[in-house]
């Protein structure tokens, strides 16, 4: 019984020593450094808005529009 338990015992502390070593690599390699650039940032934005306005007058009020150039 001696020997099972001597057996045991080794894979006990080999698995215990494997553990805290996997722990201790993944504590330690988890390390992140973030720094600001030294140039600025430059977002170069190439848009062109093209706008188009569509709009209907009712018949009666295009005369009136006609008739009252200085409505508007």
């Amino acid at each position: 019984m001696t020997a099972r338990y001597e057996k045991l015992e080794r894979t006990i502390t080999v698995t215990t020593t494997s553990l805290i070593m996997l722990g201790l690599t993944v504590a330690t390699s988890g390390c992140i450094n973030v720094t600001a650039p030294d140039k600025p940032i430059e977002i170069n934005l190439n848009i062109n808005v093209t706008q188009e306005v569509v709009y209907r007058l009712d018949g009666e009020a295009k005369s009136l529009i006609q008739q009252n150039p200085g409505i508007f």
